[in-house]
């Protein structure tokens, strides 16, 4: 298949070029396309006549989203557009990635792909407006608490902590399965080769809260977990901006009724990662 991969710089989208190698595949990073405008991105995804449209580029800055809902809207809603209209006007399939923040972390228990959404951010009311721009034969891939050896990520920020304070704090109300990269890319590659249509919650295994998530980091990385500390959500100072979901636990449901097997736990690639970033 020819696979034309957006957002190619990013923590996803690095990992999405090396899981489609065994493809033809046209990546670009935001420097190379910018999705918000159409008439670039119809010339482009014209011009490389693909059959598959792989949509990772976005604007994932959560907090940055509430103060510029214009920026948001064009990289994240109309971009998603522009993509879709580009795909039917060449007969390519999109696969685009969305969020957790599509739910609005109420329910109790895991949400699975049918659940309502109701998006409380203006980050997750943009990935969600994007998600509508797609027809019944393309794919979402909705991903949560992403992490991986590019770009910026919640592992790279504790072990950087770690090295600068005795004692870190983190939120024991919001809880989330972490998502790697480089396993949400070569899931995305199945859907792609076995022509899967619809959504799926794409994360690796295990519901952690952001507290037990960084004290998994430091066992990872042999130091003591017990420097972690719990802090609700409430008492961060300052507050951020955009309020994040209690409950970003997404089921993998679709990946189950359709007999794929589920990403492995989390504390699998995270070791690995975790080895990677020390010895570099």
């Amino acid at each position: 298949m020819r696979v034309f991969i957006t957002g190619a710089g990013g923590q996803v989208g690095h990992e999405l070029v090396a899981a489609f190698s065994d493809h033809e595949v046209i990546a670009v990073n935001r420097t190379m396309l910018d999705v918000g405008d159409r008439d670039a991105v119809l010339a482009a995804v014209a011009a490389t006549d693909a059959d598959v449209i792989v949509h990772a580029a976005a604007w994932t800055a959560v907090d940055a989203c509430e103060s510029d809902r214009n920026r948001a809207h064009r990289d994240n809603t109309e971009a998603t557009w522009h993509i879709a209209e580009a795909a039917r006007a060449n007969g390519a399939r999109v696969v685009y990635f969305s969020t957790d923040y599509v739910f609005d972390g109420e329910k109790r228990d895991p949400y699975v792909e049918t659940d309502q959404p109701n998006p409380q951010t203006v980050y997750g009311r943009s990935k969600l407006r994007g998600e509508l721009a797609l027809d019944p034969t393309d794919t979402i891939v909705r991903i949560s608490w992403v992490c991986g050896r590019h770009g910026h990520n919640m592992v790279k920020t504790i072990l950087r902590l770690a090295a600068e304070h005795d004692t870190l704090r983190f939120v024991d109300d919001q809880r989330g399965h972490p998502t790697f990269a480089a396993d949400a890319a070569r899931m995305a590659e199945r859907l792609v080769s076995d022509r899967r249509a619809g959504t799926f919650h794409v994360t690796n295994q295990g519901a952690v809260s952001w507290f037990e998530f960084a004290q998994e980091v430091m066992r990872a990385a042999g130091l003591d977990s017990s420097r972690v500390q719990p802090i609700a959500t409430t008492d961060l100072d300052p507050p951020r901006p955009a309020p994040r979901p209690k409950n970003s636990v997404l089921e993998n449901a679709a990946l189950r009724t359709a007999g794929i097997p589920l990403l492995p736990d989390f504390r699998e690639p995270l070791a690995r990662l975790v080895h990677e970033l020390l010895a570099s």
